[in-house]
């Protein structure tokens, strides 16, 4: 005889369809919209980039990607201003990401 354990109870997802159903429910009520920056701003974050990009500073990226305003810490290790991305290396796992530019909202120095 084996003991049942700790079952876990998950009192509306009782078949895999309606999980899957009020997960995407949850996300689409969380949602943001993006923010529309300012030419000003825009500028801001462009001598940002720029100097992170010379000097080989850490930053502090906010940008938007599927709803949501995400914030990494990273270096900017590229800028291609005619394809409008840059590379983007995290300090977590130390992974390459590509970011357009028009999906970043703030960039600060660490």
């Amino acid at each position: 005889m084996e003991p049942r354990g700790m079952k876990k109870w998950r009192p509306f997802a009782t078949l895999p369809e309606q999980y899957i159903g009020l997960k995407e429910i949850i996300n689409k009520q969380v949602e943001v919209t993006q923010p529309l920056l300012t030419e000003e701003q825009m500028e801001q974050m462009n001598f940002t980039l720029i100097e992170a990009l010379h000097t080989n500073k850490q930053v502090y990226l906010t940008y938007y990607k599927g709803g949501q305003c995400i914030t990494e810490t990273g270096s900017i290790q590229f800028v291609d201003s005619l394809r409008g991305l840059f590379v983007f290396i995290d300090d977590e796992f130390e992974l390459k990401n590509k970011i357009i530019l028009s999906e970043l909202i703030d960039v600060r120095l660490a």
